[in-house]
């Protein structure tokens, strides 16, 4: 924000209206202590001592509470230690203080100006209006008002863009997510399939396969064909001998 800041103030020559009150509104001074502290205070601002400038600042305004010079001048010191939000407070807060128009003006100025820097675009363009509704010759405001428009509108450009791309990306994922499924879904029945296949040869093979038995298993099965076969050989010849036995008896 640093840097935007910096650049911003080099393109705008942003004029930040400082009221020295000791020497522009001295009619509205009631006290000698309130014309001190803001004599002290304008001459820290203009060395650039903010922070001293501010405690000076707030010490006219303790001394005299009508005037609203002495605030004013706060919010300027403020927005010099680069404390927007505050300084946007107080200018907010004195504008609706002042009656005179100009004065208000300047305070609504000033507000866009803290609120520009705080990165609060659109309340700044606000300001800027409010304040040129006071005050229609106010080039800075009328410059500002302009930029913060501009900034306004590329802002809302980027954020559309970025949302675009978001979407996009949103729709390239779930893409991605539905050919993944459709691939690991088109894996899952290849390998079902291949596990199929594979089954059904091992089934084939195992009834193509002949039953092998061991060679204790085959001797015996010979011993035993062997001796079926003897067994019969002996009932034939007992059957034979039999027969020849057999007398036949004739009746003469």
């Amino acid at each position: 924000m640093d840097g935007n800041i910096c650049n911003y103030n080099k393109l705008l020559k942003l004029k930040h209206v400082l009221l020295l009150a000791s020497l522009l509104f001295p009619f509205l001074l009631n006290a000698q202590t309130d014309k001190k502290y803001i004599r002290k205070g304008n001459k820290e601002y203009e060395k650039g001592k903010y922070s001293e400038s501010e405690i000076s600042y707030r010490k006219a305004e303790d001394a005299n509470k009508v005037s609203t010079d002495a605030g004013f001048n706060v919010g300027d010191a403020l927005y010099k230690q680069k404390k927007f939000e505050e300084a946007g407070k107080e200018f907010a807060d004195n504008a609706n203080q002042n009656e005179d128009k100009l004065r208000k003006s300047a305070s609504l100025y000033n507000l866009g100006n803290s609120l520009l820097e705080a990165n609060k675009v659109q309340e700044s363009i606000d300001a800027y209006k409010n304040s040129l509704k006071l005050n229609p010759s106010n080039y800075e405001a009328k410059y500002n008002l302009g930029y913060a428009q501009d900034l306004l509108r590329k802002q809302q450009e980027q954020q559309k863009q970025q949302q675009n791309n978001k979407q996009n990306q949103d729709k390239d994922k779930n893409k991605q997510d539905k050919n993944k499924d459709q691939k690991n879904q088109k894996d899952q029945d290849k390998n079902n399939d291949q596990q199929k296949d594979q089954n059904k040869k091992q089934q084939q093979q195992q009834q193509n396969q002949k039953p092998e038995i061991s060679k204790e298993d085959a001797e015996r099965l010979l011993n035993s064909i062997a001796n079926d076969e003897k067994n019969v050989q002996e009932k034939v010849k007992l059957a034979k001998a039999a027969k020849s036995k057999v007398r036949t008896v004739k009746n003469w």
